[in-house]
């Protein structure tokens, strides 16, 4: 291959391309045992080495906090909208949401299918171009948690602060932007993410959880829905997705390997920075399109003077190799994912062609 794409994609999205490489070779023959870690049985002693070895590794880069445990599971962060209150929203009690865009959206009207639900804050009525203000939420004492998303894929916003919580459970859907930065688990109960933006490829979804919380799940909740039963069984119980599991450890293998998250976090705030500055001094032809205060280092989006203007950036932009970059069809306009894996190169890249594009167009 002489030369990679420019991915923009917001997910599945751009893969470090070492991480690519390692498994490319081990594909066909893992560690010499003659078969691929796909053919494997995942009861084996080779499958269950690698997997325990990402769970230590994701916990390490996270500071080994005290009593916390990794699941490896399925069907994405959309399962976990509805998994999180089947568990945790038990009789007599109510889950908080911070309503912040698309995602978080969703995840309540899952949760209201379960119990009791209430909007503990929510930036609806600026179309979501702002993440709410969650620093003096008072909270009702039968809350059983307060749930957020930490960063809208989407709106391209972000929490750059956490709430505290104090004994109710902080949960959050971390799908976007998951070790992109260091960040303090003690602060959460359980922490979810999809696994194909910043983690590895689509089919596993991680949490991480206070031990205590995936204890005695109630007893109604189907086998493989309740956490306690994943907990039990080290995320055997079902057949896992080993391939992603194993791609997953590569993944954090390379995030240790560019400094661990404080060297993922400054090499994220340069891509971002470029991209970011130069739309903020295109005088207007480009405009960004959240708040500056909620920002996101993940997901930028942008807008140009007219849908016909923006549908000929696309389209220029395709044939110089940029792919993704396209709004999502709820929101329109533009949007750049420039997830862990992206390279600056990707973003330089970007940037010079805005350059050209506002000059031809201008």
């Amino acid at each position: 291959m002489s030369k990679r794409a420019y991915n923009f994609n917001a997910g599945p999205a751009a893969l470090p391309l070492e991480v690519l490489e390692r498994a490319q070779a081990e594909f066909v023959d893992y560690q010499g045992t003659g078969m691929s870690i796909m053919e494997m049985s995942h009861r084996g002693a080779v499958y269950e080495g690698v997997h325990n070895e990402a769970s230590s590794r994701l916990l390490n880069l996270l500071g080994n906090p005290e009593g916390y445990k990794v699941l490896f599971l399925q069907g994405g962060a959309s399962t976990q909208f509805a998994m999180a209150p089947m568990n945790f929203l038990t009789e007599g009690k109510t889950a908080g949401y911070v309503k912040s865009g698309s995602w978080a959206s969703k995840a309540i009207k899952e949760a209201k299918l379960i119990g009791n639900t209430f909007i503990a804050a929510s930036s609806e009525e600026n179309k979501y171009m702002s993440m709410p203000d969650v620093s003096n939420l008072v909270l009702p004492e039968n809350t059983a948690y307060l749930h957020l998303t930490s960063n809208e894929t989407i709106e391209g916003t972000q929490f750059h602060e956490f709430p505290d919580t104090g004994n109710i459970p902080l949960i959050a859907d971390m799908s976007s932007d998951i070790l992109c930065r260091p960040f303090d688990l003690t602060k959460f109960g359980l922490v979810y993410a999809g696994a194909q933006k910043n983690l590895g490829p689509s089919g596993v979804t991680v949490v991480l959880a206070r031990e205590e919380l995936l204890q005695n799940s109630p007893s109604h909740i189907p086998t493989v829905l309740r956490y306690d039963t994943h907990a039990e069984n080290n995320s055997l119980y079902n057949t896992p997705p080993s391939f992603a599991i194993y791609m997953v450890n590569q993944v954090l293998k390379w995030i240790e390997e560019q400094g661990s998250l404080d060297g993922i976090e400054k090499k994220n705030r340069e891509k971002a920075n470029l991209l970011y500055n130069a739309i903020d001094e295109s005088s207007g032809f480009f405009r960004g399109c959240v708040d500056a205060t909620s920002r996101s280092t993940m997901n930028v989006t942008f807008r140009l003077g007219s849908e016909e203007l923006e549908k000929q950036f696309i389209k220029e932009s395709e044939k110089e190799g940029f792919v993704g970059l396209k709004g999502h069809r709820s929101v329109g306009g533009l949007r750049a994912s420039i997830y862990n894996a992206v390279p600056y190169e990707s973003i330089k890249a970007l940037v010079d062609f805005m350059s050209q594009f506002q000059k031809s167009h201008g």
